[in-house]
């Protein structure tokens, strides 16, 4: 099922459970506005090539839309508007004030220059920049993009609104870039999972943890969770996998990471295939990936008690009906990896406040936000008999249709 699919169905039980009217329903469903461009921009060797851009705006009842920017060749309407309207249900579980979009740019990064990837951010931004904006829709980074790709689009924004910090979030820190933002979704992964943990009587020093991807995210979420005493005893990227039963230091492997591009010939533990890392022996799996990694063919044979979805959509519906009969405890992608899109907010603040923060300030907050969020999350888990899931989904909805209603927005 792909990921438009899932995350309709997902929205459609939480509905039911809610007990929605059919007209605000299908309100809610609908995208605000969706945004389809041809970036044509000369190559490093002179040859002209086209890429098609997507921005999907799918709610701003509660807010000016947000949402990141991935580059990846897998691009294309139906992700972009799933992940649009897993963010709006997103921003509202956690509990600030937006509403969600998504972007994206069917393209291979790795395949283009430093230069090619600016003219590329730059075209795309002329397209849209009437579009967007501090109070309508508010960019960040996701996959294959990062603060520079936010640079270029705040200083080609800038060109026709004048200096506007909060146009995008996960910018570079002398650019009015937030402290704490690097590693904010990891960060939240974390205590999302301590949250998690400590309600089933447990604490993260007591676990084995198996983390699929180790880019920004894993690798942040890896990091803390060696540092709190976690035993990490499986890691995976695209470049390979390494498991060590006693545990594989964390800040080593990120070292000869850097150094080396790879996972592979890392010395402190044992090559694996990657594909075994969602059914590797451990208490905790963190996918971090890419979405659909957990299906109904390999849904059976994960031996972990707690998935995290620090990863969009990692579980398709199938695997979720399978891992839930089994009693695997599943922490839904729109509160475990909501960290990320809260301290783009506390950035969002701080730009227009004009006054920025110290870094123990945005980590403090993010862990209240957090731990507010899943005790709510369990509040609706225990009020209509779910699981988290749809305790997140039925949160981020009703506060969503909460918000459509009292603005006088129902179809």
């Amino acid at each position: 099922m792909n990921a438009l699919a899932a995350t309709s169905r997902n929205f459609r039980n939480a509905a039911r459970i809610l007990g929605l009217d059919s007209k605000v329903e299908r309100s809610l469903l609908i995208p605000f506005r969706e945004i389809k461009v041809e970036c044509t921009l000369p190559k490093d060797d002179g040859s002209l090539v086209t890429y098609v851009g997507f921005r999907v705006q799918h709610d701003n009842a509660r807010g000016p839309m947000k949402g990141g920017i991935r580059y990846h060749p897998e691009v294309d309407p139906d992700e972009v508007n799933a992940l649009a309207q897993l963010m709006t249900w997103k921003t509202a579980v956690a509990d600030i004030p937006y509403g969600g979009a998504k972007g994206g740019i069917g393209c291979n990064p790795k395949e283009l220059s430093n230069s090619e990837l600016e003219r590329l951010t730059r075209v795309f931004t002329q397209k849209i920049h009437d579009l967007i904006g501090t109070h309508a829709d508010i960019p960040a980074p996701d996959m294959g993009t990062n603060a520079q790709t936010m640079a270029w689009i705040l200083d080609e924004y800038s060109k026709f609104h004048g200096h506007s910090p909060a146009v995008v979030t996960g910018k570079p820190i002398d650019l009015g870039g937030s402290l704490g933002r690097e590693a904010a979704t990891g960060r939240g992964v974390v205590f999302a999972t301590e949250a998690l943990l400590a309600e089933h009587g447990n604490a993260i020093r007591d676990m084995t943890f198996a983390i699929q991807g180790f880019g920004n995210v894993g690798s942040w979420a890896g990091r803390l969770i060696h540092e709190r005493g976690g035993k990490i005893i499986a890691v995976s990227d695209i470049t390979g996998a390494v498991k060590n039963a006693n545990g594989i230091d964390i800040p080593e492997l990120l070292r000869h990471k850097e150094s080396t591009g790879s996972l592979k010939d890392f010395h402190g533990g044992d090559p694996m295939d990657p594909s075994e890392l969602l059914v590797h022996e451990c208490d905790v799996l963190i996918p971090c990936a890419l979405g659909g990694v957990l299906n109904r063919e390999n849904a059976a044979d994960v031996k972990a008690k707690f998935i995290i979805e620090a990863a969009n959509h990692p579980t398709d519906p199938e695997a979720d009906e399978i891992l839930s009969k089994r009693g695997v405890v599943i922490l839904p992608d729109i509160y475990a990896n909501s960290g990320g899109v809260t301290v783009s907010y506390f950035e969002w603040v701080q730009n227009i406040q004009g006054f920025m923060w110290e870094e123990d300030k945005v980590n403090n907050e993010l862990r209240r936000y957090m731990i507010k969020a899943f005790h709510n999350i369990k509040g609706m888990c225990q009020t209509h008999n779910c699981n988290l899931r749809m305790g997140a989904f039925t949160l981020g909805v009703n506060r969503v249709a909460r918000a459509t209603l009292l603005r006088g927005w129902e179809a």
